[in-house]
Formats: structure tokens, C-alpha cells, sequence
């Protein structure tokens, strides 16, 4: 069995998967371990979700979000090597997560205020998984705004995701009555 440990870390450092070797601080490898946070997240979603649709939905944006921090751990210079070897996140990957949305969207009425999270063990995990892809969302947002992201979709994609996790927490508990910030329930 290969050893899991290789050192090459112990300074600080860790390699791009194109471009090189890099501060553990750099802000590609902020994005990409937060985009990995929330893969782990959508697993425990995964496992507490009754739906199983939705099970096969999560499976599905775990696997693309590899994809999505693949992109974020390549040098924007060294982007035609992931581009040739890899699967890349395209506007397609976005349009079939805005299908998604539309879909649960027709099952579910939304209320017009904010939700508190936690009515189900599941959607709790669901809206765990929003709020860490939002954060995700603006550590990309500041990789655009330093030149650092080579593909403009990957903010799309996030972006949109998110969303679309939203509206997923809400179907799981779609036979649950929701609390609002202005429920009166205690």
C-alpha cells in the first residue's frame, strides 16, 4: 500500500496541479479546500437525504466539483494543459443546474422571508453545503479579480450550485413546515 504522507508539504508549500508549487496560503489553494469542504459536506448531505433523487443529484455535483477544483488548482498560464487532459466546467454544466432549480422550483412554494436551517437533520447538511459554497464563491470572486481564474464559468457554476442547494433543502423538507425569521414559533 502506498504511503498516504509525502512531505513534500512540511514547509508551507503544496504543487499546483499545473503551475508549479505555492504558499498553502495562496488564495487558489483557499478556494480549492473550500470547494473540497463542501464536497465533504454534500457527503454527509447525501447520506441524510430521504429523497433519492436528490441522493443521485448530490453524487453527481460532488464529482463535478472536482472538476471545478481542478480548474482552481491550475496556474491561469498552464490552463491549456488542464483543458487537454481534463474536463473543464462549461456553460452546458451551468444550463443543467438552472434546469434543476426550475424543476424542484415547480414542486415547492418558497416563502417570502428567510428560513432558519434545521428543520431536517438532511436539509441542515444541504444549507451547510450552500453557505460553504458561498464562501467558495467569493474567494473565486477575488481569484477573478486578481487575474487568477482562466475559466469564467467556474463563477457561474458556483454561483448557480448554491442556489440550487437552496431550493434542494427546501424540497427534502418539502412536507415540513419551515421556520422563518418571522415564525413565531420558538
Amino acid at each position: 500500500m502506498p504511503k498516504i504522507y509525502t512531505r513534500y508539504g512540511d514547509e508551507g508549500e503544496t504543487g499546483l496541479l499545473y503551475g508549479g508549487r505555492v504558499s498553502k496560503t495562496d488564495p487558489r489553494c483557499e478556494a480549492y479546500g473550500t470547494v473540497d469542504e463542501a464536497v465533504s459536506a454534500l457527503g454527509l448531505a447525501r447520506s441524510l437525504v430521504k429523497t433519492e433523487s436528490l441522493k443521485g443529484t448530490i453524487k453527481t455535483i460532488q464529482r463535478d466539483l472536482f472538476t471545478v477544483g481542478a480548474e482552481l488548482a491550475t496556474d491561469p498560464k498552464e490552463y491549456a494543459k488542464l483543458q487537454k487532459h481534463f474536463s473543464v466546467v462549461t456553460q452546458e454544466m451551468v444550463d443543467h443546474l438552472e434546469h434543476l432549480i426550475d424543476g424542484l422550483n415547480q414542486e415547492i412554494t418558497l416563502p417570502r422571508a428567510f428560513i432558519i436551517p434545521g428543520a431536517s437533520m438532511a436539509s441542515g447538511a444541504l444549507d451547510l453545503s450552500r453557505s460553504i459554497l458561498r464562501r467558495a464563491e467569493r474567494q473565486v470572486v477575488a481569484l477573478k479579480e486578481q487575474e487568477l481564474l482562466a475559466n469564467p464559468q467556474v463563477l457561474k457554476y458556483i454561483n448557480r450550485l448554491a442556489d440550487l442547494i437552496f431550493v434542494m433543502a427546501r424540497y427534502e423538507d418539502r412536507d415540513l413546515p419551515f421556520e422563518s425569521l418571522t415564525s413565531e414559533t420558538p
